[in-house]
């Protein structure tokens, strides 16, 4: 088959010939309809991140949507969402034109939405949906403030709390495009990010008209250091990762005074219901036109350019490939 092979860690991976993939008992063998090139697929392959260096050459690719060939728990034909350990175990991934993977990463896809879009949906959905529903334990009503707005992960949180029924939803963005891509998604403001953290906090106070009651955090830094500090009373600051960097300063006062919480959550941790739920919950209100991550569709013989742009800083949408 064809697929996107790296040879090195730290390289760019090149579209090649590589050996058809095997499904032992227990795993399904998937036709890939679209991969999108996401951030831990680039951390996976980088050689450096604390899963350890990938054994090469290999398939990187840790989400995709396809349709089963073979499966003991799957009927042939069925349309499907997969998660890889591609880059974390010696394990081939989704950017080739076949994959397979242990049942328990597959999940079935009922909503009437095209693969590309679940494609970039995928796994930056589901934790944003996680970390406001269930970490951060939002209820209709509520204050929501999303850093990184325009990101994949904060486009999803935008719009899950806009049809969840939040009282007001603000964004940090750092971009004209990134402050787009939030409107669109249904913020009520979108807040420049300011590497100044009085100035930013001074902002959020003024766009949230009141304290934040939960606060989706995918990029950690000086935004959320201004984020904790217009935290409600009770309110909870979801963490789920460092994109702006990997530290930021909470203080000891606010937090007691508020009883607000800091939290934090990864998809690792999800177990296999708990991921299907909230794909399902997510691909349905995107199947309605109340969710949406914005994506570039591009062939996967290009997957070193996409590998590139994501590397680089340049994709300024998910990169979606398609065999």
């Amino acid at each position: 088959m064809r697929a996107a092979v790296l040879r090195t860690p730290g390289t760019t991976p090149g579209w090649a010939e590589h050996p058809d993939p095997a499904a032992p008992p227990g795993s399904t063998l998937v036709t890939v309809t679209a991969a999108a090139v996401v951030p831990l697929d680039l951390l996976c392959a980088s050689g450096t991140s604390y899963f350890g260096a990938p054994a090469c050459p290999y398939v990187p690719g840790t989400q995709g949507v396809g349709v089963v060939e073979e499966s003991a728990s799957f009927a042939a034909g069925t349309r499907v969402f997969v998660e890889t350990a591609a880059g974390r175990a010696p394990a081939d991934g989704t950017l080739a034109q076949r994959c397979a993977t242990p049942d328990e990463m597959v999940v079935p896809i009922e909503a009437d939405l095209p693969d590309a879009a679940v494609a970039a949906l995928g796994m930056s959905a589901v934790a944003a949906w996680h970390a406001l529903t269930v970490r951060g334990r939002f209820r209709p009503g509520e204050r929501v403030l999303v850093l990184g707005g325009g990101g994949a992960v904060g486009q999803v949180a935008v719009g899950a709390a806009r049809v969840l029924g939040a009282a007001r939803v603000v964004a940090v963005c750092r971009s004209a495009e990134a402050r787009e891509r939030a409107e669109r998604a249904g913020a009520d403001a979108v807040v420049p990010l300011a590497d100044d953290v009085d100035a930013l906090t001074a902002a959020l106070e003024r766009a949230l008209d009141g304290g934040a009651d939960v606060v989706v955090d995918p990029v950690c830094g000086a935004a959320a250091t201004a984020a904790a500090r217009v935290l409600a009373p009770g309110g909870r600051l979801v963490n789920l990762g460092g994109a702006s960097g990997d530290t930021a300063v909470f203080s000891s006062a606010v937090l007691r005074s508020r009883s607000a919480e800091i939290l934090g959550h990864t998809n690792v941790a999800l177990t296999p219901g708990e991921r299907r739920d909230a794909l399902t919950a997510v691909l349905r209100h995107a199947a309605e036109g109340a969710l949406a991550v914005d994506a570039e569709q591009l062939p996967m013989s290009d997957v070193a350019a996409a590998w590139q742009r994501q590397a680089t800083g340049r994709a300024t949408r998910r990169q979606v490939l398609i065999p």
